[in-house]
């Protein structure tokens, strides 16, 4: 079968990476891809906003499976326009990735299914916003409500870090349209998980937890980023409490959106934090990862061709998923000067080198100049290893990482550190 993936990132690139592992597949093409990808796979410079180009190419090329990377193309309701044409595509339909899409409908969504989340309230007025704040004290959590490419949450700990984060958002408008409602919600305290899962409307089936390190420098420190890595599995999501997650969240979940009249197909990204409460959701978001899915997809070891397509014909009740006995790291290596301003066109050498060392080099921001592989955005590349435990799995990605260098070059030398300390 030919597959199309749609999207241009390290979690593409992962995707692309284990579909082509199946037998049934013959061809993946990806769009727009990137030089990483290029290397396995048929890549088009396809906007992946334009619906109607995507669906353009599907049908011209015959495409017998389309799986989407990117929370965007959801919510433009790339999945509607597909299904209406008979095409198979892997993602939820336009009003599932609501659950996304839009803050406060997924923080009604879980008030009104008693699924446990963080207390929280819903503003359209600024002033009304800032009153509510500055009544509950801080800290406290202002998000925007809409897609801001995962920079729209301001954990403000202070009052003042609080009222302008509404300023931000609502007044300035740093996130257009995304900023026209404000979620502000209780600040929860615990470690943080995510659990992706695969579901076909009533089954959910859990991957394997990961755990990703937003903060830009070791210890937790500075601002926070789109991931600077992360290892699977998480030992604070235990038997019992994964067991509690399925019961209290997960299942609930996708019931609550059959009532809603709008069942959610595909992967369901559920990010928790382990409170004195037990477990509650920070946030849903409705496709896989980045970087959960750099150490995840790795661990899979059954056929994700059909997985995906149990998940899109309602048959994964009767789907076996099994997983590795193995633990998965990712690192991200970022340019100079990430998450702020960095600078784009310097030489990545040494990516040969780190893929002896038995890792899989995934590539998030590259482009290729002169026949070299230069850097092209903030988060460049994911190096993940495996093997048999935590501990193996992170030296082994370390010593993959040492082997690559750009200008500027920076990551994080304490990823997996909360699982190691658990040893």
């Amino acid at each position: 079968m030919d597959i199309l993936v749609i999207g241009s990132g390290g979690r593409e690139h992962a995707l692309v990476s284990k579909l082509k592992e199946s037998k049934q597949v013959k061809k993946i093409y990806c769009a727009p891809g990137n030089p990483g990808i290029a290397e396995i796979a048929e890549c088009r410079g396809i906007d992946i906003n334009d619906n109607k180009a995507l669906l353009d190419f599907a049908l011209t090329h015959h495409i017998d499976l389309t799986v989407v990377g990117p929370e965007v193309p959801l919510a433009n309701g790339i999945v509607n326009v597909f299904s209406d044409k008979g095409l198979k595509i892997f993602g939820p339909s336009q009003s599932a990735a609501r659950i996304e899409g839009s803050k406060a409908f997924a923080k009604d969504l879980m008030a009104k299914y008693n699924i446990p989340t963080a207390g929280f309230a819903v503003f359209t007025d600024a002033e009304a916003a800032k009153q509510y704040i500055t009544q509950q004290g801080a800290p406290v959590v202002v998000k925007a409500d809409g897609l801001a490419a995962g920079k729209g949450v301001v954990v403000a700990m202070t009052l003042a870090e609080a009222l302008a984060a509404v300023d931000m958002i609502m007044c300035d408008n740093v996130f257009g349209a995304a900023g026209s409602q404000v979620v502000i919600e209780e600040f929860l305290v615990g470690e943080e998980a995510s659990i992706l899962a695969f579901t076909d409307g009533k089954t959910i089936v859990p991957m394997v937890a990961a755990q990703d390190h937003k903060r830009v420098y070791d210890h937790d420190q500075g601002p926070n980023t789109g991931g600077m890595g992360a290892y699977a599995p998480a030992p604070v999501i235990t038997p019992a409490v994964s067991e509690q997650v399925m019961r209290e969240i997960l299942q609930p979940t996708v019931d609550a959106m059959i009532s809603e009249g709008c069942p959610y197909s595909g992967c369901l990204y559920l990010g928790l934090i382990m409170t004195t409460d037990g477990p509650k959701v920070i946030e849903f978001n409705a496709r896989f990862g980045d970087p959960e899915t750099q150490v995840v997809l790795p661990l899979l070891d059954s056929d994700l061709v059909t997985i995906m397509e149990s998940c899109i014909n309602g048959t994964l009740a009767d789907t076996e998923i099994k997983w590795k006995k193995a633990a998965a790291v990712c690192i991200v290596m970022a340019s100079g000067g990430y998450p702020a301003s960095y600078n784009n066109g310097d030489v990545i050498n040494g990516m040969d080198e780190a893929e002896k060392q038995g890792a899989y080099v995934f590539h998030a921001g590259t482009a290729k100049q002169n026949g070299q592989f230069v850097t092209n955005g903030g988060r460049v590349l994911g190096v993940t290893a495996i093997d048999s435990g935590i501990k193996q799995a992170v030296d082994k990605a370390y010593q993959a990482v040492r082997k690559i260098s750009f200008k500027g070059m920076h990551y994080r030398k304490d990823i997996a550190h909360r699982a190691m300390q658990k040893d």
